[in-house]
């Protein structure tokens, strides 16, 4: 049986380091998450509160992100341009975050009075997926030229030596 480089990547402790900064902002990222939608809350709706503060602590976090987390990687793209791939490549991580924090809400009445809860919840579910989708599509030294390179980048689980993002 062939081992797959996802389990086993050649450079592990990089690897790590860097979920662990993208982690790290991500929680502060939280943090603001919870203080814009308690604010905006009792005006605008949950929904409204969660959605705007959603895009607001994503800019703040590719900001973040682009200056410690992927710093090695040669950015290429003007930064408008990365900011909307960062927005695009993580939404999927957006369906599982707020997915989770509207199912929690709706369903759960103590998540509706403590909506730090849901959150919280809602961070933990999209982290992985916004690491991952990040890193391949967004934070990375070769920038896809086709659309077939982009699909092909999106899948490929393997470990490139050549990508510069694993170097601390």
């Amino acid at each position: 049986m062939q081992k797959k480089r996802i389990f086993y990547p050649r450079a592990p402790r990089q690897l790590i380091g860097q979920f662990m900064r993208f982690g790290i902002i991500g929680a502060m990222g939280l943090v603001w998450d919870i203080l814009i939608v308690t604010l905006l809350r009792p005006e605008l709706g949950l929904t409204a509160a969660t959605l705007i503060s959603y895009f607001v602590c994503a800019s703040i976090n590719w900001m973040l992100n682009q200056l410690w987390t992927f710093r090695n990687v040669a950015h290429r793209d003007h930064p408008i341009l990365q900011w909307l791939r960062f927005l695009a490549a993580n939404s999927f991580g957006f369906l599982l975050n707020r997915g989770t924090v509207y199912t929690l809400c709706f369903t759960i009445p103590f998540c509706l009075h403590h909506v730090a809860v849901p959150l919280a919840a809602g961070a933990l579910m999209g982290l992985l997926a916004n690491f991952n989708l990040s890193r391949k599509l967004v934070f990375r030294a070769k920038v896809p030229e086709t659309p077939l390179e982009l699909a092909e980048m999106t899948v490929d689980l393997n470990v490139d030596t050549s990508d510069r993002d694993l170097e601390s």
